[in-house]
């Protein structure tokens, strides 16, 4: 009996560290990271399209956000950054997504509510 319940409570562990661990959500200092080389084009008048880093980084930050979680939290330091930001382009910021050809499923800006991001 002894030797059943030590098997069980092996097996109960075993499954305890081999249960997948979740991830961590995405963080600021990635969405900072990511969108880093936009800062020039996002305080300019946008004469220009945004530059390749740029668009590239864009794409990078859609595709680290896969779940809502990770949206509403690159939202959430999206609003954090653009706030803290001085001469930073609302129109650019929000059309930026669109600009780099990305699909991203809420407008950047200080105003958005970033609970309700899905």
């Amino acid at each position: 009996m002894a030797n059943l319940k030590l098997a069980c409570v092996l097996f109960l562990c075993m499954i305890v560290v081999a249960a997948p661990i979740a991830q961590a959500s995405i963080t600021c200092t990635q969405v900072s990271k990511s969108l880093m080389p936009c800062l020039t084009y996002l305080k300019s008048n946008g004469g220009s399209p945004p530059p390749g880093t740029c668009c590239q980084g864009v794409k990078n930050l859609n595709g680290m956000a896969k779940t809502t979680p990770d949206r509403q939290d690159a939202c959430k330091c999206l609003k954090t950054t653009a706030s803290g930001i001085s001469g930073l382009n609302p129109t650019l910021a929000a059309n930026l997504p669109k600009n780099c050809g990305v699909n991203v499923p809420y407008k950047i800006s200080t105003s958005t509510d970033c609970s309700k991001v899905k």
